[in-house]
């Protein structure tokens, strides 16, 4: 049996989102089900529909940054109760059995993780994710979301919120440390205000100075416009972390020699072409060029405690369902400061008629 609930659904890779539905699984024993009241929009969204990461079935829900109320719970469910505030992020399923999983790693699942749109699921259907009236969840990758993040800007920390925190966190960023931003959109605008928490100074390098402002009120010690070359010559050996949140191609190597001997650059942003970079710019002294996804789900109930503890909130301008299209294009022009969030009470069914 299933249950049918409004959506916002993609119909084909470019064409406008629309008014539609999704089927939701009933209720099993170790089941959450979760209106979803608030769904953030990234950018992986966008790169998903649009085929960027890979070919796609349609119709297709996106949306991984979901904050809701628990609906109802399976009877095997502990520690979830009906009325409470809870979140989902990028990942809906893993295997739960290999070393990574075990070790609350589940992002690194040797199986491959499932995602919360776009993904096999177990029963062989296509996962759909949050743009949409309800979900139903398996209770371990369900979040507690602390009464003291504003509910209608905690969604965008269940993806733009862990994708940071967890290199920052991995990477050692606390006093002392030197770390800069690359980008300072919905991922970097978390990664600063995170690694200041931390207590790193933090420098942001952004294309132009539009968000200088922006960042030193996050907390940066500095902002610097990359799209003046002589940048790079004054700010060589000046960081020992780099986080890349872009995902656009750049001069890696170019970024690289910003970092002090052993220092790392780690990649959060994902460019669909590959990215090439000069070993020898590792060679010289000891860097390190990394990669990190999202965090696992004990890291990214670690997070949003943090977020509470130093009332860490994201930037979010909050719309209608009806302006989701009008949002990806902004999204897609940098035109947003610094999450969309979308209002589910405002989603309507292809007839008009609100589904939950």
């Amino acid at each position: 049996m299933t249950r049918t609930v409004a959506a916002i659904v993609a119909r084909t890779p470019d064409g406008p989102l629309e008014p539609g539905v999704v089927e939701r699984r009933e209720v099993g024993p170790r089941d959450v089900r979760i209106d979803v009241v608030w769904a953030g929009i990234c950018h992986s969204d966008i790169h998903t529909v649009r085929g960027d990461w890979g070919a796609q079935t349609y119709p297709l829900a996106v949306g991984h940054e979901i904050a809701g109320v628990v609906a109802e719970v399976g009877a095997q469910v502990e520690g979830l109760a009906v009325g409470q505030r809870v979140g989902v992020g990028c990942m809906v399923g893993s295997c739960r059995d290999c070393a990574n999983c075990r070790a609350g790693r589940e992002q690194y699942c040797e199986r491959g993780f499932t995602d919360t749109y776009g993904a096999r699921d177990a029963d062989g259907t296509i996962t759909q994710g949050g743009y949409a009236a309800s979900i139903v969840v398996d209770e371990h990758f369900v979040l507690s979301l602390p009464d003291a993040l504003p509910f209608e800007k905690v969604a965008p920390l269940l993806c733009a919120g862990i994708t940071t925190y967890s290199p920052l966190r991995r990477w050692g960023a606390g006093p002392g440390v030197r770390v800069a931003v690359v980008g300072m959109g919905g991922l970097g605008h978390m990664a600063v205000k995170l690694a200041v928490a931390m207590g790193a100074d933090v420098t942001v390098l952004s294309q132009t100075s539009s968000k200088r402002a922006d960042a030193l009120g996050f907390g940066a010690v500095a902002h610097h416009a990359t799209s003046d070359p002589a940048v790079f010559d004054r700010l060589a050996r000046s960081f020992d972390l780099i986080v890349n949140t872009v995902s656009a191609s750049l001069d890696f190597d170019a970024y690289l020699g910003l970092l002090d001997f052993g220092g790392t650059m780690v990649n959060v942003g994902a460019p669909p072409e590959p990215a090439p970079v000069t070993l020898f710019t590792l060679f010289t002294n000891q860097r390190s060029f990394a990669g990190s996804t999202i965090g696992g789900i004990a890291e990214t109930q670690e997070m949003l405690n943090f977020c509470a503890e130093h009332g860490i909130v994201p930037e979010v301008e909050t719309i209608r369902a009806d302006q989701v299209n009008d949002a990806w294009e902004r999204v897609l022009k940098s035109d947003v400061r610094y999450r969309f969030v979308i209002d589910a009470s405002t989603l309507k069914g292809p007839s008009g008629a609100t589904a939950a």
